[in-house]
């Protein structure tokens, strides 16, 4: 089945999953700003399709997906109802510091049905992930990322970061300060932004 405006097929059930979570963040939105009120009208091509060109970028099957910083539930939450059906990936760690978010995060997990952990701390302070694949969406500059990667991501794993129209220069920095391998694979929905696929992260 394609909703209008998913540039991908999907099964009924996936798309009614996805229009279940764009209710309730519409829904919670005004009580705890998910997502920018400017952005609203254009939810599904600026948050949802944003985050589901994702998907395919990721070395699938994949044990284990974690989103940092995952607030709203992007790309976090559209990954796990896009992988719920084929298993892949097999288990989705959200992290997330705000307790009112992880609320959210919590609500649209047990009213969708897909399997996906929440966990309410700070990026810094939690265990070693070991995730195969290491996504975060509009959380901090690359260098920054590139730090948590090191941490959580496994030593073969690959890091997507969706990256705004200066990913060029933050590419640029984070060369000065590490070491690694990267793809760009440009925006399907906006002209300028990218996808950064990292692998191989080390310190300089």
């Amino acid at each position: 089945m394609r909703r209008a405006g998913l540039p991908f097929d999907v099964s009924r059930e996936t798309s009614d999953k996805l229009e279940h979570f764009a209710d309730l963040l519409l829904k919670w939105n005004p009580r705890i700003n998910l997502v920018s009120r400017s952005t609203l009208d254009d939810l599904w091509a600026r948050h949802i399709l944003d985050s589901a060109q994702i998907y395919d970028l990721a070395p699938h099957p994949v044990t284990h997906w974690a989103d940092l910083g995952s607030g709203g539930g992007f790309p976090g939450l559209v990954l796990a109802i896009l992988g719920a059906e084929s298993g892949s990936p097999k288990k989705v760690t959200l992290v997330e510091s705000d307790v009112r978010k992880c609320a959210f995060l919590r609500t649209v997990i047990r009213e969708t049905g897909v399997s996906a952990q929440v966990i309410n701390d700070r990026i810094e302070d939690i265990p070693a992930l070991g995730a195969d694949v290491l996504s975060a969406r509009a959380l901090a500059d690359l260098p920054k990322l590139l730090a948590f990667t090191e941490r959580h991501l496994s030593a073969d794993g690959t890091a997507l970061f969706p990256k705004g129209a200066t990913w060029e220069k933050e590419l640029q920095d984070a060369q000065s300060q590490w070491n690694f391998e990267y793809r760009v694979a440009k925006s399907k929905t906006e002209d300028g932004p990218a996808i950064l696929a990292i692998t191989g992260v080390s310190r300089v």
